[in-house]
């Protein structure tokens, strides 16, 4: 998410250029290409040239920094922009410490959140609503969608993963063996089979909802797709705001 966001960034600032070269150092470089670090990098640019130089070195500050270097037709180079990716998305110049996230709650801890809750009789999600406003439930609907589709991606795909270790998917076999067990035997299987079919279409270049991390993401969509598929649990919101 992070080299994507500067290279897009970078290309924004810079649409002349005829080459863009961009230098990954640290974990960027040792990980990059497993991670489609360069894929993400390349597609950012576009219609931009690109140029990927991956550095044995590291930079100080964090592990994962990039140089971005704008090159004319004679390859001078006529900008350069060293960036880090912290997580998350977050990109992060040397020595800022502040962050690009908004600070719109006024808790500091969930025990203030959980204070709120009580004091007022409220649920937990009934503050993300509160401080959000209405145009929250329309981008919950949205990540709530990708969940689903990831998921029917991972299930309908077989084959190998893309990379070099040509790693076979297991998100549908999993599936198809659970099916196989009876009712109450099937729980663990059908998470799994959910789960992993997100991990694969995340492993596969796929779109996949960063609910907490990449790394995670299958986790969160397969408990919610369970207990809406299977145990037919309805929302506990607002009338209006159901996610369907």
């Amino acid at each position: 998410m992070g080299p994507r966001r500067a290279a897009e960034q970078f290309r924004e600032q810079h649409p002349q250029a005829e080459v863009v070269r961009v230098t990954l150092y640290g974990s960027l470089s040792l990980t990059g290409q497993g991670h489609l670090t360069d894929r993400a990098i390349i597609d950012g640019l576009r219609p931009l040239r690109s140029e990927l130089v991956w550095s044995r070195d590291s930079l100080p500050f964090h592990p994962n920094g990039m140089q971005f270097e704008a090159l004319d037709a004679g390859g001078e180079r006529t900008a350069v922009w060293t960036v880090f990716s912290v997580g998350g998305g977050e990109l992060r110049e040397k020595g800022q410490a502040t962050v690009e996230t908004a600070d719109c709650y006024p808790q500091r801890s969930l025990r203030e959140i959980l204070q709120w809750a009580d004091q007022g009789g409220k649920p937990l999600w009934a503050l993300a609503s509160e401080v959000e406003g209405d145009a929250l439930w329309d981008h919950l609907r949205l990540i709530w969608k990708k969940m689903q589709e990831a998921i029917h991606d991972g299930l309908s795909d077989e084959g190998c993963l893309p990379g070099g270790l040509h790693l076979q998917r297991k998100a549908r076999n999993v599936l198809v063996k659970t099916q196989r067990l009876r009712d109450g035997e099937q729980r663990t299987g059908l998470l799994s089979a959910y789960a992993l079919a997100v991990s694969e279409t995340n492993a596969a270049g796929g779109l996949v909802v960063t609910a907490p991390t990449c790394g995670s993401c299958g986790v969160l969509p397969a408990v919610l797709y369970y207990l809406r598929r299977t145990l037919k649990q309805q929302d506990a919101v607002p009338a209006g705001h159901e996610l369907r």
